[in-house]
């Protein structure tokens, strides 16, 4: 896990109450992108929260957006996000 990895892993926990997070640093299959020439800044991120519940995908998927809107400013340059609420994680099937 890279230090950004664990940045963004630390503030997904905290600004959402999140009770699993599991965060991979994707931007090693990026390089050359443009916008991110050394590939930096591409994460893929699942969240479990108890703040999820009730919400649409797109609902839940713009929290963590408003989460992380300094990072996403900074030096996230693209994040895929997949959220659940702790009841769908205890009955996931994958």
């Amino acid at each position: 896990m890279s230090e950004r990895s664990d940045e963004l892993e630390a503030a997904l926990r905290e600004r959402l109450d999140a009770v699993h997070v599991e965060v991979e640093d994707d931007s090693h299959l990026h390089a050359g992108h443009v916008g991110a020439r050394e590939g930096g800044g591409h994460f893929r991120a699942l969240i479990v929260s108890g703040r999820f519940e009730g919400l649409s995908r797109v609902q839940a998927q713009r929290a963590v957006f408003d989460a992380l809107a300094i990072e996403m400013k900074e030096w996230i340059h693209a994040l895929s996000v997949r959220t659940l609420t702790p009841a769908q994680w205890d009955t996931r099937s994958d």
